[in-house]
């Protein structure tokens, strides 16, 4: 039974600490079942922090979240946060443990279940089967680049400047990650830019289109720019496997996938650092959907992004791939008994609260696992 991994739990704002505490009971599940044992602890993110810290996340807890195995993180934000200065911003907190912990694959999948085939606004010949792995590159490109900010120019009018630049190192790394996804599912990559305006952008199919010749030429590999990206997402999304591309990008067409599977808030991510000489890799887990002020505190989020961020959890950061399916096979059990939140919610269907959804993965956990 794995033992003592250090886990930070940074539920934040909004509906975060609602689908955590969902999330939490499927720890004590693990531990009271000798399935898994973890050194659990938490801390402050975002506006909580603001409000008892005076900042979007302290040193002390980037100096934890360098100690852990893994970070699990809920969401943060709120309107009452949105007349600080920029620099003081909730989002700042994940910004900064992208960057002091070297977070610079983020893995969002975008699959659709069977049972919520009808919630995807397309039709459902279009997105059946769907399974597609975005990679961002999430410590670099526009987010990043310098130089940065809004200056007043000599006639008056004010000038906002923001620096889209990649080096050959940040994309091969990330590219390396999206190929070696690509090798344990189809083994199709498809990398995304735009090399036809872009000079960082030309770069970026360069430096792929070497790394593959070299190193991975079983992996079949395509190119593709953004803006017709979008449009083959919505068109035909089955015919990517993963995806690889930079901060912008991704960050644009990864929300328009989940899209294509009816809910963001079915949706987990994975951010991964570099493995160490031991293997160890820093990596955080995080739902896509955000801290979504305007359901906080009713009771009826949907707490499935955050248990499968769990299960990707245990999949990349444990190796515990059984224990990682069988919490997949739980939140698919509960859906096709009929129960929904609003978010996914279809006529029919049963609708459940936050509460009633987490004690339902959980019950089925406990039949999965007798």
């Amino acid at each position: 039974m794995p033992a003592n991994k250090k886990l930070l739990i940074l539920p934040g704002d909004g509906i975060g600490p609602e689908v955590m505490q969902e999330v939490t009971g499927i720890l004590e599940f693990l531990d009271r079942r000798n399935i898994a044992t973890f050194d659990t602890s938490e801390g402050l993110v975002g506006g909580a922090s603001i409000e008892a810290e005076g900042v979007p996340i302290t040193p002390e807890v980037v100096a934890r979240a360098k100690g852990s195995d893994a970070v699990l993180f809920g969401a943060v934000g709120g309107p009452q946060w949105d007349k600080l200065g920029f620099d003081c911003r909730p989002e700042l907190a994940i910004l900064t443990l992208r960057r002091e912990l070297g977070l610079f694959a983020n893995l969002r999948p975008a699959t659709v279940l069977d049972a919520l085939i009808d919630a995807s606004t397309l039709k459902p010949d279009i997105v059946r089967g769907l399974d597609i792995m975005i990679v961002r590159e999430s410590t670099g490109g526009i987010y990043f680049g310098e130089p940065r900010g809004i200056e007043t120019m000599a006639d008056g009018q004010q000038r906002g400047i923001n620096t889209e630049v990649y080096t050959t190192s940040e994309i091969e790394r990330v590219a390396r990650v999206a190929f070696d996804l690509a090798r344990q599912r189809q083994g199709r990559v498809c990398s995304v830019e735009k090399a036809n305006v872009m000079e960082s952008g030309l770069l970026w199919r360069q430096v792929v289109t070497a790394l593959g010749a070299r190193d991975y030429p079983d992996v079949a590999l395509s190119h593709m720019y953004a803006d017709n990206c979008a449009m083959q997402l919505v068109r035909n999304p089955r015919q990517f496997d993963v995806i690889v591309t930079g901060n912008l990008f991704g960050d644009i067409l990864s929300d328009l996938a989940s899209m294509c599977t009816g809910s963001l808030g079915m949706l987990p991510s994975a951010t991964l650092g570099a493995p160490d000489e031991s293997g160890r890799r820093l990596a955080l887990y995080e739902p896509i959907h955000g801290s979504a002020p305007d359901i906080a505190g009713k009771g009826i989020a949907n707490p499935l992004a955050q248990t499968f961020s769990l299960a990707m959890l245990l999949r990349y950061s444990f190796d515990m791939t059984e224990e990682a399916a069988m919490i997949e096979a739980a939140c698919r059990s509960v859906l096709e008994q009929g129960l929904r939140t609003g978010d996914i919610m279809q006529p029919g269907m049963t609708r459940v609260t936050t509460n009633e959804m987490g004690a339902a993965v959980r019950a089925a956990l406990e039949r999965l696992a007798a």
